[in-house]
């Protein structure tokens, strides 16, 4: 039987292929309208409704410093769960396209390679061998910084109840 900790939803920015852990994976949506949120960072695209509640949405892409997400038919918006600080956010992440669940061994995982000590790459938390390919593994936990995620759950992302 398969173990759900070696399942990730992949993804593409650009030509790049990355993943997520599909435990902090919500679920998938089609692009929808994005309002846009005065005084946020460009990387913020903006919120959208999700049954009645204002989630942010962020342009990936320009977070890694790419050029920003260009909508097409399978531009998706990965709605996923952010720890912060011990509280869950929810947050949406802009994707070019959403590929498939995959299981990823850990055998088939190799630690993020140490790029220097100018760049911060705790947000990778391996890269996935697939085949010929390799696979950007994210910890979404890390990709933003807990002063982006407290600007974030200032555009209307409240923190989860506890359930």
């Amino acid at each position: 039987m398969s173990d759900t900790n070696n399942q990730y939803l992949t993804f593409t920015l650009g030509e790049e292929v990355f993943a997520l852990d599909i435990a902090s994976v919500r679920e998938v949506l089609e692009y929808t309208a994005i309002t846009k949120v005065p005084r946020t960072p460009e990387y913020i695209r903006g919120v959208i409704n999700l049954r009645g509640r204002a989630v942010p949405v962020v342009d990936v892409r320009l977070k890694f410093g790419m050029a920003s997400t260009q909508r097409t038919v399978n531009t998706c918006i990965i709605i996923v769960e952010v720890d912060l600080g011990g509280e869950t956010t929810v947050l949406g992440a802009l994707s070019d396209s959403v590929k498939e669940v995959m299981d990823i061994e850990p055998e088939n995982i190799e630690p993020a390679p140490r790029i220097g000590t100018s760049i911060k790459a705790d947000f990778i938390k391996g890269i996935g061998k697939h085949g010929e390919d390799f696979i950007i593994l994210l910890d979404i936990d890390k990709v933003f910084s807990e002063e982006e995620l407290l600007q974030l759950s200032g555009t209307g992302a409240e923190p989860e109840a506890a359930a």
